[in-house]
């Protein structure tokens, strides 16, 4: 399945934000490829940052993921550089963006 969500950073962390993407751990990518993501992919539009999954199981992804330390220490990172952050939450699968069209 396919998941697209929108998160937004922080207009004075921007540089921060990508850079801290630039050396995401190993052991979290593979943590996340174990829970089941096949590819994720952010783009960034000013502020805004979209993010397309394709991955088995969204809402099994979240539950894999939200209380594993090595997350929880990014997420935590994340949290000082966005305003709108991703939802790790049991709720959280909720928050993908409706298809309105497909090709």
């Amino acid at each position: 399945m396919r998941v697209a969500l929108h998160t937004t950073v922080r207009p004075d962390r921007i540089e921060e934000y990508e850079a801290a993407h630039r050396e995401v751990p190993v052991e979290l990518t593979e943590a996340i490829r174990a829970a089941g993501a096949r590819s994720w992919t952010i783009w960034r539009s000013g502020t805004d940052l979209f993010h397309l999954l394709d991955c088995e199981d969204y809402a099994g992804l979240l539950a894999a993921l939200e209380s594993l330390p090595l997350n929880i220490a990014w997420q935590a990172r994340m949290a000082t550089l966005l305003d709108t952050a991703h939802d790790y939450s049991a709720e959280g699968h909720e928050a993908g963006l409706p298809v309105v069209w497909e090709l």
